[in-house]
């Protein structure tokens, strides 16, 4: 994977701005933001140059798009990384071996606060410039928006991967002083709020944020809000043990859940799209099928583009085709599905779910030679079908050194399953059958009368495998260690599995199959409650951030 660092002196030199524009006069008049004076040097001439300047933050997001992967899938009991060396960002993921010197880690984190640091000064010099009529009411919606909607996504990831961080804005804060949760998720929220007034309501564009958007994630915030995340006291207490705490929840912020899933629904906006499999690849992207299901997404247009490509499917599909066999070589993948379990599981739970299908690959036919490849013990594990452009012809083949497709943030599927599962958690799973059935009506199964939990559990796997929801829901339903450990049950767990699975490997394949071995193990061995939180990584460079450590690490 590419490691393009970004100086964190950068956020400091912000954030150190920030500071001192947070000492304002009590006496501050119509040319005064902040307590200082705004002149030229601060404002920007146009509702062009502030959109612009806003959309300068996504260089701290696009980096971002497949590394999400390496903490929230790898993390958890469905992927495992043979990305380099054992001792790579990857596989150290994949074992639960992560430390603050861990890359993903690192990149993850900057790059948010970074992206906060860079909202935070497009905010200030938007306002100045509204202020000297250099920008219309209109242009400072639209950039001041995108930039508290872009915020307050970046809070809510950090708030999920590492619990309590520094919370600073334009109006002052600490870079290293750590806030409560419920501070945290309360910036959240208000600055979504602030977004859905701003923002219009969505066009069609998956990758401007609109209304639609900023309610999307409101009802996320506030699911995440409800199921109580552990503080760092409660961390503490089970850290050194494989015992899952207690689920709990918040009723009155699952009410809000609803409220804001109810407002995107009623608003007629969105759709599901018919075709499940249409949802992934460049010439899906961009809502181009104009079906609606895209709600908000990551721009894309490849390493020479945009400087850092989407490379989920270069992670899934590293080395096409290269599985031994057809007379080709034989290579591993930067990311691999845990085992072959996963998919049957799945397909004796569901045999007719047209989300198998596209969740994992099991063959894929090259379409230079016309020859099948077969990705399923003793060849190989199945491969991750999201992580696969097959929207053209030869896509899997030219899309992982072009790595131009958008990453998919929210699709309106969520926002029904949001409302589903809050009205679940709430006890009246007779209303949640609604939203909950659209998709199983989709994935051509079975609907139900009234959701269980437990079912609409494995429906987020349904529908979002490999979406980087995974670690993210085990930190919500408190059943992390418990999920992990799941991997016990997989063929290639137990030491005896190269003669008690009866099959015939080469040595590739056995050497391969070595590998899943270990790492499903590993994962089973390593897992504990301290990993209900990521470690506090160093800066990009390795630097101490300041930031107390967390629990554990």
């Amino acid at each position: 994977m590419k490691k393009k660092q970004l100086l964190f002196a950068a956020l400091v030199a912000v954030a150190t701005t920030i500071g001192l524009s947070a000492c304002s006069s009590d006496n501050e008049d119509d040319n005064n933001s902040g307590g200082n004076q705004i002149d030229e040097t601060n404002v920007v001439n146009d509702d062009a140059s502030a959109l612009s300047l806003v959309n300068g933050v996504y260089s701290h997001w696009q980096p971002l798009s497949s590394s999400f992967s390496f903490i929230i899938e790898l993390n958890s009991n469905k992927l495992i990384s043979f990305e380099g060396e054992e001792s790579e960002a990857g596989p150290v993921n994949s074992r639960f071996e992560q430390e603050p010197t861990t890359w993903y880690q690192i990149k993850i984190f900057n790059h948010l606060l970074l992206g906060i640091a860079q909202d935070n000064e497009a905010i200030t010099t938007i306002s100045n410039s509204l202020k000297l009529g250099k920008v219309t009411q209109n242009g400072y919606n639209a950039s001041v928006g995108k930039a508290k909607f872009l915020r307050a996504l970046a809070y809510l990831k950090l708030v999920q991967l590492w619990g309590e961080v520094p919370v600073f804005t334009e109006e002052g804060g600490s870079t290293t002083d750590r806030q409560s949760i419920d501070n945290v998720l309360t910036q959240v929220v208000n600055d979504l709020t602030d977004a859905e007034k701003l923002l219009l309501d969505y066009n069609g564009d998956p990758r401007v944020p609109s209304k639609q958007a900023a309610q999307a994630l409101l009802a996320r915030t506030y699911l995440v809000w409800g199921d109580n995340p552990l503080t760092a006291e409660q961390v503490q207490a089970i850290a050194a043990t494989q015992t899952d705490p207690a689920f709990t929840k918040t009723d009155s912020r699952l009410e809000k859940a609803v409220e804001y899933a109810d407002k995107v629904i009623k608003s007629g906006k969105l759709a599901l799209d018919p075709e499940y499999n249409k949802l992934w690849g460049r010439e899906y992207e961009s809502n181009k099928r104009h079906t609606n299901e895209h709600l908000f997404t990551i721009a894309h247009d490849g390493d020479r583009n945009d400087a850092q490509g989407n490379h989920q499917t270069h992670c899934s599909w590293t080395f096409p085709f290269q599985n031994g066999e057809n007379g080709n070589g034989y290579s591993q993948n930067h990311t691999e599905v845990a085992d072959d379990n996963l998919y049957d599981d799945w397909k004796k739970e569901q045999p007719n779910d047209k989300r198998l299908a596209e969740t994992y690959f099991i063959e894929v036919k090259n379409p230079e030679t016309g020859l099948t490849h077969h990705y399923y013990s003793p060849i190989y594990t199945p491969i991750n079908g999201k992580g696969v452009d097959q929207s053209y012809e030869d896509a899997e083949n030219l899309e992982i050194t072009q790595n131009s497709v958008d990453r998919i943030e929210i699709r309106y599927a969520e926002v029904l399953l949001i409302k589903a599962e809050a009205l679940v958690q709430l006890g009246r799973n007779t209303e949640a059958a609604e939203p909950f059935n659209q998709l199983r009506k989709r994935a051509g199964i079975a609907t139900v009368s009234a959701p269980t939990f437990e079912q609409i559990k494995r429906e987020w796997d349904y529908e979002f495998t490999y979406e980087q929801f995974s670690v993210l829901n085990s930190y919500r339903w408190k059943d992390l260690i418990s999920s992990v450990k799941q991997v016990k049950n997989y063929k290639h767990f137990a030491d005896d599995w190269k003669t008690s699975l009866g099959q015939t490997y080469n040595s590739d394949q056995e050497a391969y199959f070595q590998k899943v071995h270990n790492h499903l193990v590993a994962k089973y061995n390593n897992v504990r409650g301290r990993h209900y939180r990521q470690p506090i990584p160093t800066g990009l460079h390795g630097e101490d951030l300041g930031i107390n450590q967390n629990p554990g690490y």
